[in-house]
């Protein structure tokens, strides 16, 4: 039996938001949904098809309501992130993969 240890540094809430996420590599948007939050980082379900791999740099856009987005000045929420797993193995009933990403400030 092997044991998992626990690396989150935060507390995840599970949510299941849509976000569309920018892969820079593709030159495209891929729409999905969060599986969990957390202030370092989400848990993502994307299209099995989605051609990202650990170590890839993505952008994050959890668009807001019409009400939330004049409160905050925006209609999204954009963060930046790393990809630190990418789960292929055993697809779930909809063909999607689990894709963690791991917040960061990204410098350009």
């Amino acid at each position: 039996m092997e044991t998992m240890v626990e690396q989150r540094k935060s507390l995840r809430t599970e949510v299941a938001w849509p976000v569309s996420v920018w892969l820079p590599e593709a030159n495209r948007f891929i729409n999905g949904r969060s599986a969990n939050i957390s202030k370092t980082g989400v848990l993502l379900r994307l299209p099995a098809t989605t051609p990202l791999n650990a170590g890839n740099i993505v952008e994050l856009n959890f668009p807001r309501t019409m009400t939330l987005a004049k409160k905050k000045g925006g209609f999204a929420r954009i963060k930046s992130g790393k990809v630190v797993r990418v789960d292929r193995g055993g697809l779930l009933d909809d063909a999607s993969i689990s894709v963690g990403v791991a917040f960061e400030e990204i410098e350009y």
